[in-house]
């Protein structure tokens, strides 16, 4: 009998290839992803066979324009391509689909990548499938954890959510009202003028494991939601007080020493990520979960991590958790969810692989999940 999953399974074939292209914001990545015919479960999963990516990285105190970082992907998507099915040893003719981020993200860096894939799908007489970013993480996440029903939380430098799934879709129970998490600590990255590379929340993360005085910052939950550009308004104040030497009661701990840099970035993290741990908890007591999975960009934390996992045990439950091959935007996450998709009979004619930078998480119709 022939899985609901397996209608497009080509003859004398017993498993699916797909390529996907992600360039949301300043990672251009491909991967190359193998399913086994049948359903995926911890018995028989997706295989990966290439993840390549390469970042734009601009200088300390600077973010990425949208112009510069499609020039970048349109400079690069050819060469990572080409890595990608190189490290993967295939060929065009043993690929299924072409798979691409359709969106939410940047508008030029989308579009560019948009251009590579339909070009592919062209010369390789290939299907297209748009791709949701945030569908990608999440079944990137599940399927490398192999979290069952988790409640996601969804961390980057674009979008911070809380989402559950119901009833075939991903609904979301709380978000930012205004800038994301990520966006929010590149930003006091660049208050700091810290580098860039590898990525400047990442290094934050670091000067933070040095900081050991808390400084109060405002804290911003709004029932499910949550609002970061007040506390960041706030930080990036006391920053520039600090770097102007001005007497400020907040950068003094009780005993009279200075507050540092380092200081600041542990307080920012404490505050942020106690209000995402406060709301998360919130979602699992509505939807009666145990788990939590944490994707994308900012998911790498350790401390994000560890905070979330204290507040889960509590509730004697799992947190899952990837590294930064997965949380960090990738193409072997497209390439995943755009081949479920493509299982399910989804493909995007040309005419419909216009970009959007606002693709709503529960715009998505999840075919292939039945529980």
């Amino acid at each position: 009998m022939t899985s609901y999953l397996d209608t497009r399974l080509k003859p004398g074939k017993d498993h699916y290839l797909a390529i996907g292209l992600e360039g949301s914001a300043n990672k251009l990545g491909v991967g190359i992803i193998r399913h086994p015919k049948g359903e995926l479960s911890d018995c028989n999963k997706a295989v990966i066979l290439s993840n390549v990516r390469d970042t734009y990285i601009t200088p300390p105190g600077e973010g990425f324009l949208p112009r510069d970082t499609a020039r970048h992907h349109r400079n690069w998507v050819v060469r990572v391509i080409k890595n990608a099915l190189e490290d993967a040893q295939v060929v065009p003719s043993d690929l299924d689909v072409v798979c691409f981020t359709q969106g939410p993200g940047m508008g030029a860096p989308l579009q560019s990548v948009a251009v590579a894939a339909r070009m592919i799908s062209q010369l390789w007489q290939l299907p297209l499938v748009g791709v949701n970013h945030c569908i990608g993480h999440i079944e990137m996440g599940r399927e490398i954890t192999n979290a069952h029903n988790p409640v996601v939380l969804y961390v980057s430098g674009g979008n911070t959510q809380i989402i559950a799934y119901s009833r075939q879709k991903y609904r979301i129970f709380g978000e930012t009202l205004d800038i994301a998490i990520g966006n929010c600590l590149d930003r006091f990255a660049r208050t700091l003028k810290i580098s860039n590379n590898p990525s400047p929340g990442y290094n934050i993360e670091q000067l933070a494991k040095k900081g050991k005085n808390l400084v109060e910052l405002p804290y911003t939950v709004k029932g499910m939601d949550l609002s970061m550009s007040g506390i960041l308004e706030f930080i990036d104040n006391l920053a520039k007080d600090l770097f102007a030497n001005k007497k400020n009661k907040l950068l003094v701990t009780s005993d009279g020493s200075k507050i540092s840099v380092e200081d600041l970035c542990f307080s920012l993290q404490e505050c942020l990520f106690a209000m995402l741990v406060e709301i998360t908890e919130r979602a699992m007591a509505h939807v009666n979960s145990n788990q939590v999975l944490i994707v994308g960009g900012v998911g790498c934390n350790e401390r994000l991590q560890q905070m979330m996992e204290i507040m889960v045990m509590d509730r004697n439950g799992s947190i899952y958790a990837t590294d930064e091959r997965f949380c960090i935007d990738n193409g072997i996450m497209i390439a995943h969810a755009g081949l479920l998709q493509y299982r399910m009979g989804d493909v995007t004619d040309i005419k419909d692989t216009v970009c959007t930078q606002k693709f709503r998480t529960d715009e998505v119709w999840v075919k292939w999940r039945l529980d």
